[in-house]
């Protein structure tokens, strides 16, 4: 496939900042480094940047940055990621690894995750949270909602830890193959129901907790029927928001019948603990 690379040049500050509003953008990749932020866009032609360009344009009024793109042929994208990517470690609880990285030791839970195009590693923050968070979540026998599951990694840790069964969904097709991909890899497909979709796609109730690492506008327009899907005492994990947003989604998580229980931070983001 051919991309489109957009090179973005700012503070890590305001990096981070602009990575959640890019989310809602049609880039597929995104990439943090010392001077800003890599995002890439598939390229069926030069056409599909304009709205792109203009909402980088937009954002220029808000955030200070530069910005440039630049056309990639097709290559071997895999081998490129592969050469990237590294182990994630969090505490003596989990370690997320590739298929080709050799075991690791010391941790309660090892799972092999192979990312391709879908979001959810463990690299970035908000993901890190919340594999830290299900330590302390009640799994066992649980009836489970992972909304937005990316790579699948959330659910399958859930799945490890007792779950009796997990719903995952997520609009990308890719993500959807992707965690079912990652599902078998970690003996755990007979735990986890894969879905491409909006919530709408969501064909249990009841569930005993939700997990949604997605974003903040997600979030706020799910709120009602994620409440809805969920048992009166269950608990709903929310990541994806900027700390400048935590008061805002606290707010209108009230207002959809959900108490604020626990709130952690790492970075400039926020993973926030909610029960029903």
């Amino acid at each position: 496939m051919h991309y489109w690379k957009y090179t973005i040049l700012t503070a890590p500050e305001s990096a981070e900042i602009l990575l959640a509003y890019l989310a809602e953008a049609p880039f597929d990749t995104f990439e943090e480094t010392p001077e800003g932020l890599d995002a890439y866009l598939p390229a069926p032609s030069d056409e599909a940047t304009v709205p792109v360009d203009a909402l980088l344009d937009e954002l220029q009024a808000s955030f200070e940055f530069s910005w440039s793109k630049a056309f990639l042929p097709a290559q071997n994208w895999n081998k490129i990621w592969e050469s990237n990517f590294q182990p994630v470690i969090v505490e003596d609880f989990c370690a997320v690894r590739a298929d080709f990285h050799p075991p690791i030791a010391g941790v309660q839970h090892e799972l092999v995750i192979n990312p391709k195009m879908a979001f959810g590693t463990g690299h970035h923050e908000t993901t890190w949270m919340c594999l830290r968070a299900l330590r302390e979540l009640p799994c066992a026998g649980a009836q489970l909602l992972d909304y937005g599951c990316g790579t699948g990694v959330l659910a399958i840790l859930a799945a490890r830890l007792g779950a009796a069964q997990a719903e995952a969904v997520d609009i990308e097709e890719e993500s959807y193959r992707n965690t079912l991909e990652n599902s078998a890899a970690n003996g755990v497909a007979s735990q986890i129901t894969a879905r491409c979709g909006t919530l709408e796609a969501v064909q249990g109730r009841d569930f005993d907790g939700t997990l949604a690492n997605i974003n903040r506008n997600v979030i706020l327009d799910s709120l009602p029927r994620l409440a809805e899907l969920l048992k009166p005492g269950g608990w709903l994990l929310v990541s994806g928001i900027l700390a400048t947003d935590g008061d805002l989604v606290t707010e209108a998580a009230a207002q959809a019948g959900f108490v604020r229980q626990t709130l952690d931070q790492r970075g400039n983001w926020l993973c926030l603990r909610f029960a029903r």
